[in-house]
């Protein structure tokens, strides 16, 4: 939220400079994101008189101008259509920057003629939108001096508002807070009530007292619509608001001034009483935005008899709006349950600065003073004369009260505060204290729950840099660990896939339906009832799309090849309805693999055997035993039939699955090549038995050297290689340590419907070297356990 340091002196008196008011926001929670000092920005800027304004001699539209300023006369090509003799200006010289758009101005020629600076519109000095002439300054204004002072240009503070502090999204809640806190005094509030000269013309009605508890309203009638006061449109403008109309400026100006929206519509185009009440489905309404919305019966609207004008507590309707033609207008204002705003706000995918507020909770008891503040507003401006207003409903007004003890500042926040000036802070901050510390807080704070929000608001006023560093507690000693033996595993995965060249990725846990449902296998999703975005409403039931999704950023970027990784958890509905997370790693290989070169050849992509050596080496490190894992089929159908598999743990137990995604998968991701996925079921490897311990047992070498032995079995050609693999090594667990495929052979000397596989077998001898018969007797059952699966040793 933003707010010029002229407007904070209106509602707190004080002397502290611009940088004391800074440090102190930040010192009671109202976090500084940037301070734009206008007097700097203006003052290489200079009031300045056309002394003659000639015809530019090679351009129709440009003008010759001889401008006067404190160190004589130079000449300026202009070409505003007002630029005239005796017009009094603002002059940008050479060096000066022009706030709109940045440009350092120097001495240039215009069309062959010389030209010393630039003569300023309102637009480029970032004072409104009017760019169709230079600046017009009052006859009278002194030549020369500085535009910083002579405009009183006022700092502008931008302040980051926590959801927690709806009382602070208005200046006057702000300068409470700085008083507070001893930085000066918060000045009275400047409300005198207008008696209504005559009865309200229109019924004003509630008839959703949930959505709408009340609902108040006055005609103003007489009112002449033009362009708001200066003053006021410099402030909007430093808010960041555009000046429209001073009806309009006016309730803009409040909302931002005491964080209280409102609304004032043109009275001749409504018909019959104005309603809050829930919309009817299929109801729309054309809102100022200039788009059409759809409604249903869950929203809050303000309707006559010929329909919706309003969404209420979010956006007014573009055709009952104020315009130049306005002369009778009704005021509205009203107190709107913040949840049904928030529901509305979501359905609809509408944002606006009044519904940032409702949503969060506008003070209930400010309903009276708003629109007098409102209606003293428009009669000094707009002229007029007001009605009686009309109140339907009640807004709520029951306060909460909490049992406090002011011990618990120290114990809570960690620095003792007297009992005195805790109760000072709460009374500056409009919170009742009574003798046996019952503290009532204001309406306005909805924060407040319990003692420990007490604590904070005493804590943060007294100052968070007055907690003094204290170190925590230790035991004497070696500090025992303190993560969980899950938490060492992520840690070490995290790790492994680092050294393997896999970057880490950390994506929304939030997915598209349809992305979700492509990956949950026909489980059902959690979906989310208000989702921050339509495309983040699923609980994602797998970490391959947000991976694919990054992967395609990438990609389209420019990317040769990605290779990214995810630890994170995916989110299953179990059979009783409840959620279920559970860890997994999630790994995407897409794009090249290697670059092509000169040694190399073509650029190389990646298959399915690398995202296995994936999915194998990152096991090894969670703890899977995975000389044990058995490579299957049904991955999914996520995945190409042919090019992926699982690696389980026994028949059913899945640790993992892997390999190219099936086209219609990279299609809807419109990923185009081939990509590879893997997926490891953390939550699926059994736990270690026994007592784990943190140190490894003492490596010994083994007193010989081990023997490799090689076999070439003619086996059937869909027969899958790791069985081979895994019964020669079970073929004598006491002398075999490792078996791998060292060659896969099909064509000339195999038979058809054949494949020839070569196995290196490693032998690692105990107590003794191996005899020839020790080792024709290991080879023998070799042969034999290959037998089984229909093996042939090759000649």
């Amino acid at each position: 939220m933003k707010f010029t340091i002229d407007w904070l002196k209106e509602y707190l008196e004080t002397t502290a400079t611009l940088n004391e008011i800074v440090t102190k926001l930040t010192e009671v929670g109202l976090e500084v994101e940037e301070v734009e000092d206008r007097a700097t920005l203006f003052a290489p800027f200079k009031v300045a008189e056309v002394l003659e304004a000639d015809p530019h001699p090679d351009a129709d539209r440009l003008k010759v101008c001889q401008v006067r300023t404190e160190d004589g006369v130079v000449q300026v090509v202009c070409g505003a259509p007002n630029a005239r003799a005796g017009l009094v200006g603002v002059l940008g010289l050479p060096g000066a920057v022009v706030p709109a758009n940045g440009m350092t101005m120097k001495v240039a020629a215009v069309r062959g003629v010389e030209s010393n600076g630039m003569m300023c519109s309102t637009r480029e000095l970032e004072l409104g939108d009017d760019h169709e002439g230079i600046i017009e300054l009052p006859a009278d204004a002194p030549v020369g001096t500085d535009f910083a002072g002579y405009s009183g240009a006022s700092p502008i503070i931008d302040v980051a508002i926590t959801p927690n502090r709806p009382d602070c999204m208005g200046v006057h809640g702000i300068a409470r807070d700085l008083a507070a806190a001893g930085l000066g005094a918060l000045k009275p509030l400047p409300i005198e009530e207008t008696r209504g000269a005559f009865p309200c013309p229109v019924e004003i009605r509630t008839d959703d007292p949930d959505g709408c508890p009340a609902f108040y309203g006055r005609v103003i009638r007489g009112v002449r619509n033009g362009a708001s006061p200066e003053w006021m449109q410099r402030r909007l403008i430093a808010a960041g608001q555009r000046p429209i109309s001073a009806l309009v400026d006016i309730t803009n100006y409040v909302m931002l001034a005491y964080g209280r929206p409102a609304h004032a519509y043109d009275l001749a185009r409504l018909s019959g009483p104005v309603v809050a009440r829930r919309a009817q489905d299929g109801e729309q309404v054309l809102a100022l935005n200039e788009k059409t919305y759809t409604l249903d019966s869950s929203m809050t609207v303000i309707a006559d008899d010929s329909g919706v004008h309003d969404i209420a507590g979010i956006m007014g309707g573009e055709h009952s709006g104020c315009d130049e033609s306005t002369q009778d207008v009704l005021l509205e204002i009203a107190y709107f349950d913040p949840a049904t705003i928030g529901v509305t706000g979501r359905k609809l995918g509408l944002a606006s600065d009044a519904r940032t507020r409702f949503e969060r909770g506008v003070d209930p008891s400010f309903l009276d003073a708003g629109l007098d503040l409102l209606t003293d507003l428009i009669l000094r401006i707009c002229g007029g004369e007001a009605s009686e207003v009309i109140r339907a409903g009640s807004p709520p007004s029951e306060a909460r009260t909490v049992a406090y003890d002011p011990a618990l500042a120290e114990r809570l926040g960690g620095v003792a505060i007297a009992e005195a000036e805790q109760k000072r802070i709460l009374a500056a901050l409009d919170f009742a204290v009574s003798a046996d510390w019952q503290v009532t807080a204001p309406l306005r704070r909805h924060d407040i729950e319990g003692a420990a929000d007490i604590v904070e608001e005493v804590v943060r006023i007294h100052g968070l840099d007055n907690i003094a560093s204290v170190a925590l507690p230790r035991t004497d000693g070696v500090a025992r660990p303190t993560a969980t033996p899950a938490q060492v595993v992520e840690r070490r995965l995290r790790r492994a896939a680092a050294a393997r060249g896999l970057n880490e990725a950390v994506t929304w846990s939030f997915l598209p339906v349809d992305e979700a449902e492509h990956f949950a296998d026909g489980a059902p999703l959690w979906v989310l009832e208000n989702p921050i975005s339509e495309d983040m409403k699923a609980m994602r039931p797998a970490l391959v799309p947000g991976l694919l999704s990054a992967a395609k950023r990438n990609l389209d970027r420019g990317a040769n090849g990605v290779r990214l990784f995810e630890l994170g958890r995916r989110y299953l509905r179990g059979k009783d309805g409840a959620s279920d997370e559970r860890l997994t790693l999630g790994i995407v290989l897409a794009g090249e693999k290697t670059a092509r070169g000169w040694a190399s050849g073509k650029a190389q992509a990646y298959d399915a055997y690398d995202a296995k050596a994936e999915a194998l080496a990152l096991l090894a490190v969670a703890g899977a035993p995975v000389e044990k894992l058995q490579v299957m089929g049904e991955a999914g159908d996520q995945f190409h039939p042919g090019q992926s598999g699982t690696l389980r743990l026994g028949p059913k137990n899945v640790l993992a699955r892997f390999g190219a995604l099936h086209p219609r998968t990279a299609a809807q991701f419109d990923i185009s090549g081939p990509v590879m996925a893997v997926e490891l079921f953390l939550d699926a490897i059994p736990a270690k038995k026994g007592n784990v311990t943190f140190a490894r047992s003492a490596y010994a070498p083994p007193a010989l050297q081990s023997v490799t032995r090689d076999f070439a079995f003619l086996v059937e050609a869909a027969l899958p290689a790791d069985d081979l693999v895994r019964v020669a090594k079970g073929a004598d667990k006491a002398n075999i340590v490792a078996a791998r495929i060292f060659d896969v052979f099909t064509g000339q000397g195999v038979p058809e419907g054949k494949k020839s596989i070569a196995l290196e077998i490693t032998l690692q001898p105990g107590e003794k070297s191996y005899t020839d018969e020790d080792l024709k007797g290991i080879a023998d059952k070799v042969v034999a356990a290959a037998g089984k699966l229909g093996a042939e040793l090759r000649g």
